[in-house]
């Protein structure tokens, strides 16, 4: 049993912002050899009496974050500015993540602490409470949501919350986050759960994947060849993975499919973007020269792929999308 002063308190003076309290609170926690934290709001809307429950959930959950749900739409009093808020942080850590959590601004949290001691933060403000989470999910840190009562008291309430600054160092922090996410994370944990269950049957059970229509799962993988043959190289991802959130497709089968562009494939894709563009230009570039391409030839002739590739992608789509139902439905 540890033996601590339960009055433990420590002081930033001057404030120096949430964030820093927080990551202060988890260092400390650390040092006196502690698993887990809590952490509550101290604007009052929080009930102490919902503590139990995030504990039992985090004794059936051991190594994961657990988070306080409030329920925002049936709650009165609760700002608009603040659902709002909810609704687009949950949106973009969905984005960053593939995680879908219904309160992902609450303050109310049961964090463990040892993957937190392998991250590096950087935030000092409310944005803090974002790039933790985000960083865990990247790290491999489950997370389940307990409803949690919630008080919006006008006249007693006090926040902090700037927004126009605040809300603007959430969204560069966004902007980072989505960088890293579809460079480097999200591809390391989708090859995680590959490297786990193996291509084919992870394959096969996101293709029978209850709760999803056979339309959305063929539109999942006519999407992922629409992007990946599309004339944005290097940014395929980037722009199709909040598209493929904001339209609920399937995310596995969606990067899965956009991944007919890799290096092998590159060389294949350009020859018939450049057949299909062909058709459309009054002096098309000689395909069976396609290998002596260089830098100057591709400039004089970005007319004719731009066309190309274009038709092939929604080609792409179109077979990609019908072959996925064939497919389903010849599944007994």
């Amino acid at each position: 049993k540890l033996k601590i002063n339960p009055n433990q308190i420590i002081t930033n003076n001057p404030n120096q912002g949430k964030g820093i309290s927080l990551r202060k609170a988890f260092k400390k926690c650390l040092e006196l050899g502690f698993d887990y934290a809590i952490t509550i709001d101290s604007d009052g809307q929080h009930y102490p009496k919902d503590i139990p429950a995030f504990v039992k959930a985090s004794k059936e959950n051991p190594s994961a974050v657990i988070m306080g749900s409030r329920n925002m739409e049936e709650t009165e009093g609760v700002p608009k500015k603040s659902s709002f808020g909810n609704k687009f942080s949950n949106f973009w850590f969905r984005v960053e993540t593939t995680w879908k959590l219904p309160d992902t601004q609450t303050g109310f949290r049961l964090y463990p602490l040892k993957p937190i001691s392998e991250l590096k933060l950087y935030t000092s403000r409310f944005e803090l409470e974002i790039e933790v989470i985000v960083k865990l999910a990247w790290y491999g840190v489950d997370f389940v949501a307990v409803p949690i009562d919630v008080l919006y008291d006008a006249e007693e309430r006090v926040s902090h919350f700037r927004p126009f600054k605040d809300f603007t160092r959430i969204s560069i922090l966004n902007t980072y986050l989505c960088i890293l996410a579809f460079l480097f994370y999200l591809p390391r944990m989708a090859y995680r759960s590959l490297k786990k269950k193996g291509l084919r049957q992870t394959f096969k059970e996101q293709i029978a994947k209850p709760g999803e229509s056979p339309q959305t799962k063929a539109l999942s993988i006519g999407f992922g060849f629409f992007m990946g043959i599309f004339p944005i190289w290097g940014f395929q991802l980037l722009v199709g993975i909040p598209l493929a959130i904001l339209f609920k497709m399937n995310k596995f089968l969606f990067i899965a499919a956009a991944n007919i562009s890799i290096p092998p494939m590159i060389p294949i894709i350009i020859f018939i973007s450049y057949w299909f563009g062909s058709f459309f230009v009054a002096e098309p570039f000689e395909i069976s020269r396609i290998f002596e391409l260089d830098v100057d030839s591709i400039y004089l002739n970005i007319k004719q792929y731009l066309i190309g590739s274009i038709l092939f992608a929604i080609v792409g789509f179109l077979v990609g999308y019908f072959l996925t139902i064939m497919l389903i439905k010849k599944k007994p």
